[in-house]
């Protein structure tokens, strides 16, 4: 064991040189503590795992090597994959169909929570009937007697203040405002100015297109305004469900291609999305300077209804802030639908965000695990792999 410990490549003189170095107090480093010490260092592991990066997903080589019989086999096995993405699609477009025909289930039960959110319909003590927990643990304290008394007054109470607070406690107030105010994504969305409007915001609405294109519409029900004078407001969303013919093994299921809004018929001076800015002109002859008053695009939430415009050839380039705010706008119209509108008290009470900070947390853990084992080269080389040092015999 002595003689393997002392086995070193370096001799006698390399011992003798570190020896002068660390004397004349410069360079005195060895190569293992120099090579620890860059590694320590954030802005050179920083270089190094970017150079790495730009490796992954580059092809080893190692199917070009195969023998020819060998690689049209793995030919024939990519044609049978392509058919079972075709397999897939189809899924999918059956999927977007079962989704259409159990929507209109949904629908009463949506038109009732509209009625019951903007006051036009005041629920039964029937229909009032749910479990709350505080509720129930302050009726576990109470006696029979003093919950007795408690309810007689309660009723007394009710009947007197019927005719006040029923006046100012229509419905659900701001109910579809502080389901935005309440969700990340859109609460970055609505400013200050937009607020009056879309407290008068009475209904959210989804219409789905099953084919010709696929996809769906959100509907915006507005009561009467100062501001605008239409009643409904859309953004309509198109998609598709075939895989992309120049990469079609990247198919993940449908997607949304295209947003069309639709034109806010605004009242004089109410237009939410501009705003007046004064600037100094300065003449180029004369020198004299004027004041001019221009209109600017202002941030409001009703900018959601006029998204970036896509040219109609698939194949034309799209710049990188449009297909930027296109990616956000998707991702937008994807979660007022998919999650919104079907859970949409859970938003307002605030139990969808609690369930979904558990879910992210959930994700981000078997991302991690994920990105552990990621880090492969798409053509991967068998030959290659290193065995596992934990499975090694000691």
């Amino acid at each position: 064991m002595g003689d393997v410990e002392k086995a070193v490549p370096a001799g006698e003189h390399e011992d003798e040189s570190n020896e002068e170095e660390e004397e004349g107090g410069e360079a005195g480093t060895r190569p293992g503590r120099t090579t620890t010490s860059l590694l320590q260092n954030p802005a050179v592991l920083a270089a190094m795992q970017n150079g790495l990066g730009k490796l992954v997903g580059q092809s080893s080589g190692y199917v070009a090597s195969l023998p020819a019989p060998v690689r049209r086999r793995i030919k024939a096995l990519k044609k049978l994959q392509m058919e079972s993405t075709n397999i897939e699609a189809k899924f999918y477009e059956e999927i977007h169909a079962l989704e259409c025909k159990y929507h209109e289930l949904y629908t009463p039960l949506y038109a009732k929570r509209a009625l019951i959110a903007s006051g036009e319909y005041d629920p039964t003590e029937e229909e009032c009937e749910w479990p709350s927990e505080d509720e129930d643990e302050e009726e576990e304290e109470l006696a029979e007697g003093v919950k007795e008394k408690a309810k007689v007054e309660d009723e007394k109470a009710k009947a007197e203040t019927a005719g006040k607070e029923g006046e100012q406690a229509k419905g659900v107030p701001g109910f579809w405002l502080t389901i935005f105010n309440n969700v990340e994504m859109l609460a970055e969305m609505v400013q200050e100015n937009d607020a009056p409007v879309l407290e008068l915001l009475e209904d959210v609405k989804i219409t789905f297109s099953e084919r010709d294109p696929m996809g769906f519409t959100l509907h915006f029900h507005f009561a009467k305004n100062d501001f605008f004078t239409n009643s409904v407001l859309t953004k309509q969303y198109d998609m598709k469900c075939l895989p992309d013919p120049e990469d079609p093994f990247s198919f993940e299921g449908p997607e949304i291609f295209k947003c069309v809004g639709c034109p806010i018929d605004w009242l004089p001076g109410k237009n939410l999305t501009v705003k007046q800015v004064k600037k100094k002109q300065k003449h180029k002859s004369k020198g004299s300077v004027r004041t001019v008053t221009k209109q600017v695009k202002a941030d409001s939430f009703f900018n959601f209804f006029e998204p970036p415009t896509i040219p109609d050839d698939p194949k034309a380039e799209v710049d990188e802030d449009t297909q930027a705010l296109l990616t956000a706008d998707f991702e937008i119209g994807h979660y007022i639908r998919e999650r919104i509108v079907p859970r949409a008290v859970l938003f307002f009470t605030g139990e969808a965000l609690d369930e979904e900070e558990s879910d992210e947390e959930d994700s981000d853990e078997e991302e991690d695990d994920e990105d552990a084992d990621s880090d492969q080269d798409e053509d991967f080389d068998p030959s290659k792999a290193k065995e596992n040092p934990e499975c090694k015999q000691q």
